[in-house]
């Protein structure tokens, strides 16, 4: 049988404090907090997507991982709907410091401007626009 992926419905991130990660994506990224699996999980919605909040010292033996489970190893890239300067307006808000950008890049969809920043545990944060200024 031959299939093909339609989209990505979530990506889990390992955490040390998910309480310090939940709260930073809800006020930077404007994500929504869902607690699940009566209170145990955490989920970050955005979109048609999830962020799931995997504690490092999880031990729900139903939620697998990756072979190495280290907060701080994600790089991941979100789109946003705004301009690359209203982006680097908003992280100046946020206290959040710019690692690099604005930079031109290739997404799935073709050119996009980048601005990247890391969230508390060091994971890389790509905020790309598609309007290309």
């Amino acid at each position: 049988m031959r299939f093909t992926v339609d989209r990505l419905d979530h990506v889990v991130l390992n955490c040390d404090d998910t309480e310090i990660i939940a709260a930073w994506y809800q006020r930077v990224l404007g994500m929504e907090r869902e607690d699940y699996a009566e209170g145990r999980r955490v989920a970050l919605k955005f979109g048609g997507q999830n962020l799931n909040l995997r504690p490092r010292d999880a031990i729900d033996a139903d939620w697998l991982t990756g072979r190495a489970a280290a907060p701080g190893g994600a790089a991941m890239c979100f789109v946003t709907a705004v301009r690359p300067d209203d982006i680097i307006r908003h992280l100046h808000e946020c206290f959040v410091t710019i690692e690099d950008g604005p930079v031109p890049r290739e997404g799935a969809l073709g050119a996009m401007v980048s601005v990247y920043c890391r969230d508390p545990e060091g994971n890389l944060v790509e905020l790309a626009s598609y309007f290309g200024d």
